[in-house]
């Protein structure tokens, strides 16, 4: 995985987590959304992973993280708001640096979103990935459920 950071939001405000920390001597399960607080992300893929993390951990999963190009106070809002608790990270890849980095920018200006982050999910083992599917239309291949099979 490319170094780089994301936000993140802590007890005592903003802050960021490098891909070292994230990454490293851990299996994590990381799925991008292109929105936070859209319909399909809020109502399928998220709280597919929240249903999930159990099943997820029990596969070996030591972190199972959500990213966006949104700032750090929508990713914090949005975890809030779909009750993730401590099942997840919820990281904010705010200028969509991070999404640009492995190649999976989406540019949807069309709809007045600018640039933001494909649908997609994948499995970094020790900072490798293992498993990467990309939702090119709709939602499907960076589901939880596709992940768990891949496990």
């Amino acid at each position: 995985m490319p170094s780089g950071s994301f936000g993140i939001m802590k007890e005592d405000g903003p802050s960021s987590i490098s891909t070292q920390d994230l990454f490293s001597k851990k299996k994590v399960a990381i799925f991008s959304v292109p929105g936070a607080f859209t319909p399909t992300c809020s109502n399928e893929h998220l709280p597919g992973f929240k249903n999930k993390a159990s099943a997820l951990k029990e596969k070996g999963v030591d972190t199972i993280v959500c990213m966006a190009v949104n700032d750090v106070f929508v990713m914090d809002a949005w975890g809030k708001e779909r009750g993730v608790g401590d099942t997840m990270l919820m990281l904010a890849d705010g200028n969509g640096d991070y999404a640009k980095a492995v190649g999976l920018e989406l540019d949807v200006s069309q709809f007045g979103l600018g640039m933001r982050g494909q649908r997609f999910s994948m499995v970094v083992n020790d900072g490798v990935v293992e498993q990467l599917n990309i939702d090119p239309d709709g939602f499907k291949l960076s589901s939880a459920e596709c992940m768990l099979n891949q496990l």
